[in-house]
């Protein structure tokens, strides 16, 4: 297997690795919190109608003609005075739930944690499993030489690796980083397959995005004509990562937002935190971030 696509694939798997991780343990947490939601509803075998008669400290006080309780409920003083279904325990009245308590909240939330960390799961599958195809059918289509510069694009957070290729229409091919791009000159000869895989000194670079006939945008950093062979260029995953870790910075801002929205306080805050910030360790690497 050509040097090059160990890199990327090892890069992109550990990334996604870190994101399966991450859902399992989000999605186990959440599905114990859903079952002990319905293992306490299910105990509340007995129904009535009663009236909502005060709240007070995030609870509203519920009678009904065979007892009363107080129910956790955070937006319940605009149901004072209201009568409701009543759910509660036989045995113990004192536990018992209404329409749209606390308890339920927990419950949808538990389970939209499930199945929000199942969807994300796919999703970076999907997208891995996407790209791996395009990049095995590229492979196979025949082989022309080209005449490309390596420069580097800064837009936003990303930085990455592009060839520009010369021709009748100039073109712009985004490949994962690889050490032999730190020392490329420019220009360079190489090998395209189908506009989507260039091999250099025997190095094949695979694509990290669709080929452009519009300059792409971003701070433009070109390769010397004739880079120092005693340059080092960064191999290992780990600083692969540590450049990564700037997707990570937006991370506590998406949490934020989402607890905002779901009303799901710091439990919401810290889960769409990290599930927020593997995401962007893996977008770094599903986009073919340069660590150089």
């Amino acid at each position: 297997m050509p040097r090059s696509r160990v890199r990327a694939l090892r890069h992109g798997v550990l990334a996604t690795a870190i994101v399966l991780f991450v859902c399992l343990v989000v999605a186990v947490l959440s599905w114990l919190s859903y079952s002990d939601g319905r293992a306490r509803l299910s105990a509340l075998t007995s129904r009535d109608v009663g009236s909502v008669v005060s709240f007070a400290d995030g609870a509203v006080e519920v009678r009904w003609p065979s007892g009363s309780a107080r129910v956790p409920y955070e937006n319940g003083a605009r149901f004072v005075g209201r009568q409701t279904q009543v759910a509660f325990d036989p045995a113990d009245p004192s536990r018992a739930v209404i329409p749209g308590s606390d308890l339920f909240l927990e419950i949808d939330r538990s389970l939209g944690g499930v199945t929000f960390s199942i969807a994300v799961a796919l999703l970076v599958l999907v997208a891995g499993g996407v790209r791996v195809l395009l990049a095995r059918r590229s492979v196979r289509a025949p082989a022309v030489t080209a005449s490309v510069r390596r420069i580097r694009l800064q837009s936003g957070l990303m930085v990455r690796s592009w060839l520009e290729i010369e021709g009748r229409t100039e073109r712009w091919l985004p490949v994962y980083y690889d050490p032999v791009l730190v020392t490329l000159p420019s220009p360079v000869t190489v090998e395209l397959r189908g506009d989507r895989v260039a091999v250099v000194d025997g190095v094949t670079l695979y694509p990290s995005g669709r080929v452009v006939t519009k300059h792409p945008r971003g701070r433009r950093l070109d390769n010397p004509a004739q880079p120092d062979p005693e340059t080092r260029a960064p191999r290992g995953l780990l600083a692969q990562l540590r450049v990564d870790a700037v997707f990570m910075v937006p991370a506590p801002f998406v949490g934020i937002f989402w607890a905002y929205l779901d009303g799901s306080g710091f439990t919401g805050w810290i889960t769409a935190t990290v599930i927020a910030a593997v995401l962007g360790l893996w977008w770094g690497a599903f986009r073919g971030s340069d660590p150089s």
